[in-house]
């Protein structure tokens, strides 16, 4: 079983107005409303590839139930922590002439809250996944992934993080299976500036070296680079298409390395379902579909 983790999860509030000015009411051409989260981004790929997974994290008010109710009906399977107090977050989202994105902060999470998740994760034993996956709120310590690490470490339960600076480099001591940076990322890392692909295999091995097992870094229009856990490099590229969102598509990687290294630990085949699953997000309007993601894994771009 994989099971996710999302902190701060949100209801992304998108309105769509043709022509945003400030002299008087803005009017919008249509909305959407989406469930939002790094962690629940991951359950939802994995879901529609058919590989069981269960999303955690901390919920709150009417907004947290309303996403689990989006969550269920998208048949995915949840088991979060609900908050005495606030509720979960509504980010809005303004496309027009330009975007503008508005996050909001979150709720507040209380010791009790967080022993509340630590009791859930518990329950994971041998052969299951972890994936933790996105910044921390104000509300919780800035050690939280070392933490659940730490107490979960030597359960024979595979680590994937995909998170940046400290949160990400305070973790590689305890090896987790994968971890996800982009490029810009992992320079940000070292202090360096990432210009090309020996670079990356150069900053990788840093990162594997420290106890990282898969080095997955994405490259964005460029496609991805692999540093396997048996020192095996991999790269590859994208199809061509329309980019309609950016949202998510780091979240369908991660999701589709690890259904593919549930099928088999083909890394080669692991790193094409990753970045068909990257790719058919970014040409969505929302998260790709299951047809949507094995359409492109045919394509010649990804062989």
């Amino acid at each position: 079983m994989i099971y996710t983790v999302t902190f701060n999860p949100a209801l992304d509030y998108v309105m769509n107005v043709s022509n945003l000015q400030t002299k008087d009411i803005n009017r919008t051409e249509s909305e959407q409303l989406y469930y939002g989260g790094k962690g629940i981004n991951v359950s939802v790929i994995l879901s529609r590839l058919g590989i069981e997974n269960k999303a955690l994290g901390f919920l709150a008010g009417f907004t947290g139930k309303y996403i689990e109710e989006l969550l269920k009906k998208d048949n995915i399977k949840t088991d979060f922590v609900y908050l005495e107090s606030g509720y979960t977050r509504i980010n809005v989202k303004i496309r027009s002439q330009q975007e503008f994105d508005i996050n909001a902060k979150g709720p507040e999470i209380s010791q009790r809250d967080i022993d509340a998740l630590f009791k859930k994760l518990d329950k994971l034993k041998s052969g299951d996944t972890l994936v933790l996956a996105g910044s921390v709120s104000r509300a919780l310590p800035n050690d939280i992934y070392e933490r659940i690490l730490k107490k979960l470490n030597n359960k024979g339960i595979e680590f994937a993080v995909d998170a940046t600076g400290d949160l990400l480099m305070n973790v590689l001591k305890y090896k987790p299976f994968l971890i996800k940076p982009n490029h810009l990322e992992l320079g940000d890392i070292f202090s360096v500036e990432i210009k090309t692909i020996e670079n990356i295999k150069i900053y990788s091995k840093m990162l594997q070296d420290m106890g990282a097992g898969n080095v997955l870094v994405s490259r964005g229009k460029d496609g991805a680079v692999l540093l396997d856990e048996n020192g095996h490099f991999h790269t590859i590229g994208v199809v061509p298409g329309k980019i309609k969102r950016t949202v998510g598509c780091g979240d369908s990687m991660v999701a589709g390395f690890l259904a593919g290294c549930e099928k088999s630990r083909d890394y080669s085949y692991a790193l094409r379902l990753a970045s068909a699953c990257s790719n058919a997000t970014a040409f969505s309007e929302s998260l790709a579909t299951k047809d949507e993601i094995y359409k492109l894994l045919e394509s010649e771009y990804l062989k």
